[in-house]
């Protein structure tokens, strides 16, 4: 009997959890295939007919080309170079945290994750504008530098993981430090390296708030930037917005619906060896 109440208590809570978040989908979905009089008859209801018209209109009142390649741009780089950087450093780090040295360092780089960040949103804005950094270029440099607090806690983890004797192997046959990483360890760390790109992807291309406050110029705006001024200019049309948003998190869900083994199973490694 206990067994079998648990397991409906469970089953509850999943088919909950599920409608939850199941539910605002389904209304994003058939709200973005309605007409304006549909909508106004029920948002519940299913389309009465079958129409891309709505994703057309949106595409051409937010320029989605220029937006998505924007957003884009400034996630394939982001993403390439935190792994380039961001890795190197986590190394240098794990294989010498009998040092005191670099045990301040990690715990330094660590302690970044508890700094929220409307503390340091003021002086960012100040600083990237003096340096000229206020463009899409200065949001890929921020996005690989505010990673690293959380890509170093998973990454020294995982590096922890791999024996310090193929190191050893490697520095007797005459390899440099440089060559250890790239050619030894670097390849070892496919599958966390894997997960870092997921999760730093879903991260900068859904992320809001930097572009918003960093970005000056128009045409640099993201796909979430561009989503919040399409809002506040056409809040009343909301077949076109919910065709928007659409376009907009299609792309994520599938990376996320191919990738989700990666992200749970990895991340949960890196983080406990």
């Amino acid at each position: 009997m206990k067994s079998q109440r648990i397991d409906w208590i469970s089953t509850g809570m999943l088919v909950v959890g599920s409608v939850v978040i199941l539910f605002p989908i389904y209304l994003t979905v058939v709200n973005a295939l309605k007409t304006p009089q549909e909508i106004a008859q029920s948002v519940l209801s299913l389309p009465g007919s079958l129409t891309l018209e709505n994703f057309r209109k949106a595409m051409e009142l937010t320029n989605f080309s220029r937006s998505f390649a924007n957003s884009l741009f400034i996630t394939v780089f982001a993403v390439l170079f935190t792994l380039l950087t961001n890795s190197l450093v986590a190394f240098a780090i794990g294989r010498n945290l009998h040092r005191k040295l670099y045990q301040g360092l990690y715990y330094y780089f660590v302690s970044a994750l508890f700094i929220p960040f409307p503390v340091i949103m003021l002086p960012l804005v100040k600083e990237t504008a003096m340096l000229k950094l206020d463009n899409q270029y200065g949001l890929v440099l921020l996005y690989i530098v505010y990673g690293l607090a959380f890509n170093i806690f998973v990454y020294v983890g995982y590096i922890k993981s791999i024996a310090t004797t193929m190191d050893e192997a490697a520095y007797i046959d005459g390899a440099s430090t440089w060559q250890v990483f790239w050619h030894v360890i670097f390849p070892l760390m496919t599958p966390i390296n894997a997960t870092v790109a997921i999760l730093t992807t879903l991260w900068v291309w859904n992320d809001f708030m930097l572009p918003l406050v960093i970005l000056n110029a128009r045409e640099d705006m993201t796909l979430p930037v561009v989503q919040f001024v399409f809002q506040s200019q056409f809040s009343t049309d909301f077949n076109l917005a919910f065709a928007s948003y659409l376009m907009a998190m299609a792309p994520l869900i599938l990376v996320y619906l191919f990738a989700q083994k990666w992200i749970i199973g990895n991340i949960m490694r890196g983080a406990i060896k």
